[in-house]
């Protein structure tokens, strides 16, 4: 890595930091990218750690293949909440987010909804951002408008009697994963070892 002086200096920097294709990584970015590969290994150790975790990762990534909609109920117009930031990341990643927040008329530059059923568009997933007690009457509400599956984020808690009662309905509910988490490492992971 050379450190260059600039010919007219800005406010940041004197130098401008000038570095080799393989120090950028231009061959091959997951090789030079520790990191990277650190939190890949992480992700599949946990993740895989049993048979059962690792066939419920091979369904949640084959439902983030699917799902084109998702209805984020409880989300904040507050960016610097998890809900904000995760709503954001599934916009960029191509997903068409429906905000639900009854307190909010726009969240992320798209209309908000106070409930799932104004929504006006088939809802594929509905991801829950709510305490703990407030969780059944949201699985009650996101079972109404029939999505493929329902996500409880991290912190809504456990929720055997939802998981069973949306189970007998034909709804998968995925419980203690992030969707961001595991789009992330699933998807945009794969995604973009396809494309090197």
């Amino acid at each position: 890595m050379l450190y260059t002086p600039l010919a007219q200096p800005n406010r940041a920097s004197r130098f401008q930091l000038n570095f080799s294709p393989l120090e950028r990584g231009l061959f091959n970015p997951n090789l030079f990218n520790p990191l990277k590969n650190t939190f890949n290994t992480w992700y599949d150790k946990k993740m895989r750690a049993t048979p059962e975790l690792s066939e419920e990762t091979d369904r949640i990534e084959e439902y983030l293949d699917n799902i084109k909609t998702i209805a984020i109920v409880g989300i904040s117009r507050n960016r610097h909440k998890d809900s904000h930031h995760v709503g954001r990341y599934l916009q960029k990643a191509g997903y068409t987010i429906y905000p639900v927040n009854p307190g909010a008329d726009e969240i992320l530059g798209v209309k908000a909804y106070p409930d799932l059923e104004s929504i006006p568009g088939d809802v594929d997933a509905v991801d829950i951002f709510v305490k703990p007690e407030a969780v059944p009457d949201v699985v009650d509400a996101a079972l109404e408008v029939n999505p493929k599956v329902i996500w409880l984020q991290l912190g809504t808690g456990t929720h055997p009697g939802e998981v069973e009662k949306a189970r007998q309905k034909g709804v998968t509910i995925v419980q203690n994963r992030c969707i961001k988490v595991d789009h992330q490492f699933l998807i945009r992971d794969r995604d973009e070892s396809n494309k090197n």
